[in-house]
């Protein structure tokens, strides 16, 4: 019977988790300033027009984008709960707590603050060191 390690997802690819930390973080704050830019140029071009039914669709739209928009802002938080629900369990804590750092915290994410996170310490991101 062949008996392997336990696979370091985490803190193997931590270079993967850093990027969808990264990109996460630009979607939380490009897309709802898109969608601001948006929906104020048609609601601009519905109040030059002097159309009501025009000025109706465009509010109409610019409030279902907004609400989209605050969807999207809060999918990374909606990720790092699941995280923490998940970095609950005792045989997955240390190591989704490698993934939930480099995703919640992507600047502070590296190859030594996972393999710190991995211990079960704290990484010290001023003092690069772990604590």
């Amino acid at each position: 019977m062949l008996i392997m390690d336990a696979p370091h997802v985490c803190s193997d690819l931590w270079e993967v988790w850093q990027i969808i930390g990264y990109v996460l973080l630009v979607f939380k704050i490009v897309i709802p300033i898109i969608i601001i830019i948006f929906g104020a140029i048609d609601l601009g071009k519905a109040v030059v027009a002097s159309k009501d039914d025009e000025i109706k669709k465009s509010v109409k739209s610019l409030a279902i984008r907004a609400v989209a928009g605050v969807i999207i802002f809060f999918v990374p938080t909606l990720v790092g709960l699941v995280f923490k629900m998940v970095g609950s369990f005792k045989d997955v804590k240390t190591e989704f707590d490698a993934c939930s750092l480099c995703i919640t915290k992507p600047g502070s994410c590296s190859e030594a603050s996972t393999k710190c996170v991995e211990q079960g310490k704290t990484w010290n991101k001023s003092a690069n060191t772990c604590e």
